[in-house]
């Protein structure tokens, strides 16, 4: 199946969140989408974006930062506690630090306004199909570290470990390439895409996540200086 084949599969098998103050760019978004197929539901700041979340699983939520009441960083903040589901932020804080913040926050990827509703929803569809993988009944193996690739599933010496779905994916990059040093901006490519719109800073906040969720098992990701990262299989 081709990139567009996969994006429409994508598309039409998929209901997302758009959490947008601004009444006329949140219709705009949502009739792009639902041109495409994509089932949206709309909240109009983060606290009927967490009322909403409360009772629908979702593919993925498209995320403003500046809004009232509760600010697209709170809300990701809460979503992380809970849920593992992709975040895209949408943000007309065009600042590196801001970004960074996000990311540090679990979000998956952002967008800087104004945007291109096509780069939008191709952002949003290739979070989907990352998150939802399609790995048969493949499994990856390093020190205390696994991945049941079938079911998108981290143990650290067969205890269960959630990670979002970022944290996944550069897990399981690592771990495809264990033992050989990765740049950071190869995981960039990777993990993230070639229209990731960020620079490497993303790559080394995401490791810090995903050392901190896998415990004493993270320090098998090792820092190669000025080179990149590496999956070790001890801990030595």
């Amino acid at each position: 199946m081709d990139m567009n084949g996969r994006e429409a599969d994508a598309a039409v098998n998929s209901h997302i969140l758009i959490v947008e103050d601004e009444a006329r760019l949140r219709d705009i978004v949502r009739d792009y989408f639902t041109a495409h197929g994509t089932e949206c539901d709309l909240a109009r700041n983060g606290m009927e974006a967490l009322d909403l979340l409360r009772d629908h699983d979702y593919d993925a939520i498209l995320l403003d930062v500046l809004m009232p009441e509760l600010d697209g960083f709170q809300v990701c903040r809460a979503v992380r506690a809970r849920s593992a589901v992709p975040i895209l932020f949408l943000t007309a804080l065009g600042g590196e630090e801001d970004a960074l913040r996000g990311y540090a926050l679990g979000g998956d990827d952002y967008i800087a306004k104004p945007y291109s509703l096509a780069l939008l929803y191709a952002k949003t569809m290739a979070l989907i199909r990352r998150s939802r993988g399609d790995a048969g009944g493949e499994s990856l193996r390093c020190g205390s570290i696994s991945l049941e690739l079938s079911r998108r599933q981290c143990a650290v010496d067969g205890r269960a470990v959630p990670l979002s779905p970022r944290e996944y994916a550069l897990l399981e990059c690592l771990l495809r390439s264990r033992g050989r040093v990765l740049s950071r901006e190869e995981l960039l490519d990777k993990v993230w895409g070639i229209e990731f719109e960020g620079d490497v800073r993303a790559v080394d906040v995401q490791i810090k996540n995903l050392r901190a969720a896998l415990g004493g098992a993270g320090r098998q990701i090792e820092t190669v200086f000025k080179a990149g990262y590496r999956m070790k299989e001890g801990l030595s």
